[in-house]
């Protein structure tokens, strides 16, 4: 539930932000003001910089309650000034006005328009939720001081705002009274209590130390207190973190690793078919050398010296190239082996050196 802090101070930018639309020097009427139903916002029909003045006339307003008010641009000439100590600027915003003395009539919820207790100090709210201001406090309209004590009879002002969630508008009812700090005003009994404190029974937040009564009925923890985690938790969390880590670079690498293993799967399959047509080319080679040694008339010609050794054997190289119409050369016909080395046509070498000796 909210705070009535934050509740007054959500009502008080909603005021700023629905001022009405009449501009300055135009006719307005001072019976409009009012306090609008649901969010008790003060709404007059001059616009957020004027006021509208005893003469139905929108005026530029006199004085402000916040340091950047709603409606003026920033580094404006036009931004009245705030209050002195010892004042305060109406919800109307014509003047600023000394402080209300105890038992004068204020405004709704303005606690800052009441005059402040000689113990202030002891008295004020510090806990930042709105209690009172200075030790004074404006219920009912009345100003009044924040210093009844446990069992003493106190004043209680309920106020139902309306307010807005996912599911739909509700009712948010803001319970205050002029207990001290630490004491609540019991809304049925009227008279001053100490807290709960967490765990126990409550009917509303201000029953609360923690101004939080849970949808369970009992006070839970401060809404304003961070949430602390116990050691191991981040434990967890960093060892949740570092094992995702590690998980994604080993599941990196055996993905990556697959993926080298099938690429090298692919390779070598390439090489094997790559070697087994290169056989075969090397068979084809071999035949065909065969077919022709088994020629008639060829078994000493100068042609068989082709596939022969120097010494007459037959050569086992079967990288010799297959050379077609050697009587026929025109020259040294050179071609590298598979080793790297060069080689001649061993036929017209042979017949050259024929020509030579004068056999023929």
């Amino acid at each position: 539930m909210r705070s009535v802090a934050t509740t007054l101070l959500l009502l008080h930018l909603h005021l700023s932000a629905n001022a009405g639309s009449v501009n300055k020097g135009q006719p307005c009427s001072q019976g409009d003001n009012r306090l609008q139903a649901g969010t008790y916002q003060f709404w007059s029909d001059c616009n957020s910089q004027t006021y509208c003045a005893a003469n139905n006339t929108c005026v530029a307003r006199g004085c402000r309650r916040d340091d950047f008010p709603f409606g003026y641009a920033q580094g404006s000439d036009h931004i009245p000034d705030k209050c002195e100590r010892g004042q305060f600027c109406p919800d109307e915003m014509d003047a600023c006005q000394t402080l209300l003395s105890v038992g004068s009539a204020c405004q709704l919820n303005r606690d800052d328009q009441c005059e402040a207790p000689d113990n202030f100090k002891e008295l004020a709210d510090t806990t930042g939720r709105g209690l009172n201001v200075n030790g004074s406090v404006c219920l009912n309209n009345v100003c009044m001081w924040a210093n009844v004590t446990v069992g003493l009879s106190c004043v209680v002002e309920n106020i139902g705002y309306t307010a807005y969630e996912a599911e739909g508008e509700f009712i948010n009812i803001v319970s205050r009274g002029n207990c001290r700090v630490g004491l609540y005003c019991d809304s049925q009994q009227r008279v001053c209590m100490q807290n709960k404190v967490l765990g126990e029974a409550c009917t509303a937040d201000k029953e609360c130390d923690s101004w939080n009564c849970m949808s369970n009925g009992a006070c839970g923890v401060d809404a304003s207190i961070p949430h602390h985690f116990s050691p191991w938790v981040y434990a967890v969390v960093a060892l949740g973190i570092i094992g995702g880590m590690f998980g994604t670079l080993i599941g990196l690498f055996v993905v990556h690793r697959k993926q080298r293993d099938e690429e090298r799967e692919k390779r070598v399959q390439y090489w094997r078919e790559q070697n087994t047509f290169h056989q075969n080319l090397l068979q084809m080679r071999e035949s065909a050398r065969a077919s022709i040694l088994s020629l008639p008339g060829h078994g000493n010609s100068a042609r068989s010296t082709v596939y022969s050794t120097r010494d007459g054997a037959n050569s086992d190289d079967t990288h010799t190239p297959i050379l077609q119409h050697a009587a026929k050369g025109s020259g040294l016909r050179n071609y590298i082996g598979d080793d790297g080395s060069s080689e001649y046509d061993e036929g017209s070498i042979v017949q050259s050196s024929r020509k030579t000796d004068g056999r023929f």
